[in-house]
């Protein structure tokens, strides 16, 4: 099966990109043998002269190659002209695939009004090259966590996928990287256990984010301790593990939101955790996650209980997120 020329890749989650990216690769191998050869570029950096040579250089003895695209609606509209220019012509060894990372509303990307007009756009609409690869919603997270949760070695039925969605988070990311937490408490068999279950119904009625906001907003330690007790209903030795995956999941989000990367988030809910973490820096970040570690480690040596480890750690964000 002969390659398309180019794709157009349309969609806010990147882990879902990826695996559509990776599909597409898997259907056609290179017309003269061997495999494809992976480069990726970011669309937040002028784009460098190799990626122009990765895009544009054909030779007899080069290496047939996927060429990735990323973040390309935040290069400016001189470069995409360029770029559409240079998609114009077609490269036996190259295959591009140019990844528009925005989000959807009503069912559709919010691409700015620039991007459908430009030329290499409108051909792949045509040719059919162009996809949009919509974030997961309800119907399509379950589906996906049914296929992770295969990948991973987990046994879940389709109604284990219903039950425990609601307690799992929104982007494809997040997702298989709970599952494979999961994976590691599952019995021989790859079943659910009563453990794993506990850290999903901890996870589904616990609001990290506004606990971090509480400790920053000054509330004493004592008072989140409270709040704790009553969202986990005193489960702290059950919810502990759990506690400390969501904190360290948050802190991954607000990291990569403070970098500029694209996190599929509700926008008012994006500004509040951007604001968070541009309060605590890359430095108030990595802090976290220090402490997340030194909260595992001293309970699972034995060195102190989970109650006492997480009076400790809420003790040290509180003096983190107020500077104290």
């Amino acid at each position: 099966m002969t390659k398309p020329g180019f794709n157009i890749c349309v969609g806010p989650d990147p882990v879902l990109l990826k695996d559509y990216i990776e599909q597409q690769v898997l259907l056609h191998a290179p017309e003269q043998g061997g495999e494809w050869e992976w480069f990726t570029f970011w669309g937040e950096e002028p784009l460098a002269e190799e990626f122009w040579e990765q895009l544009t250089l054909q030779g007899l003895f080069q290496r047939p190659k996927v060429v990735v695209l990323r973040h390309a609606q935040d290069l400016k509209l001189d470069t995409l002209k360029k770029l559409s220019a240079a998609l114009g012509k077609p490269y036996a060894q190259t295959w591009p695939f140019i990844c528009f990372e925005v989000d959807f509303e009503k069912g559709k990307p919010k691409l700015g009004a620039h991007i459908p007009k430009l030329q290499c756009v409108s051909f792949a609409q045509k040719k059919g090259w162009l996809a949009e690869v919509p974030p997961l919603d309800a119907r399509a997270k379950k589906a996906f966590i049914q296929k992770e949760a295969k990948a991973a070695g987990l046994r879940l039925e389709a109604a284990d996928a219903e039950r425990i969605a609601p307690a799992l988070p929104q982007d494809a990311g997040a997702i298989r990287l709970e599952l494979g937490k999961l994976a590691l408490a599952a019995d021989a068999e790859g079943g659910l256990t009563q453990q794993a279950l506990q850290m999903l119904n901890f996870e589904q009625e616990m609001n990290i984010f506004a606990f971090l906001q509480g400790l920053q907003s000054g509330k004493r330690p004592e008072q989140v301790w409270a709040q704790f007790n009553r969202d986990s209903d005193g489960a702290a030795d059950a919810g502990l593990f759990g506690f400390l995956a969501m904190l360290q999941r948050e802190a991954r989000i607000m990291w990569q939101l403070l970098a500029g990367e694209n996190v599929f988030l509700p926008g008012a809910v994006q500004g509040e955790k951007l604001a968070l973490a541009r309060g605590l820096g890359f430095g108030g970040l990595s802090r976290i996650w220090d402490l997340a570690l030194r909260a595992d480690k001293g309970v699972k040596t034995g060195e102190r209980g989970a109650h006492q480890a997480f009076e400790l750690l809420i003790a040290d964000l509180f003096r983190l997120f107020t500077r104290k």
